[in-house]
């Protein structure tokens, strides 16, 4: 359902973006500006795409709320992935104390594939 929704959604916001293209401006729109014998030069035309782009926008505007609440509750509830978190076996250093030093590589049985992966 999301993702009928998100390409409802495009096409929406594509026929939005057409219709307003289309309009009749003073700057003259995609060339059809000032002359009477543009291609939606007649006043019913006029009135046609102003009504198109309230509704697309309307749905446009209606659709992103309900993708936005479908997607928090699609995302609500998981949990941080930890399985790729390094436990390096000391604290961190209390406010004002030097971090201590490095330690040596580790022994070649030990099963952390990245001990001393950064040696100087």
């Amino acid at each position: 359902m999301f993702l009928f929704l998100t390409v409802l959604q495009a096409l929406v916001a594509a026929a939005l973006v057409g219709v307003v293209l289309m309009q009749k401006s003073e700057g003259g729109g995609l060339g059809m500006g000032g002359s009477p014998s543009g291609l939606m030069s007649a006043r019913g035309a006029a009135n046609f795409l102003t009504r198109a782009t309230g509704i697309l926008a309307t749905l446009f505007v209606v659709l992103s709320i309900v993708l936005a609440a479908m997607a928090v509750e699609v995302t609500s509830g998981r949990e941080i992935d930890t399985s790729l978190q390094r436990d390096t076996g000391t604290t961190p250093a209390a406010a004002g104390q030097p971090a201590p030093a490095a330690q040596p590589a580790a022994p070649a049985g030990q099963t952390d594939p990245l001990s001393g992966a950064a040696k100087q």
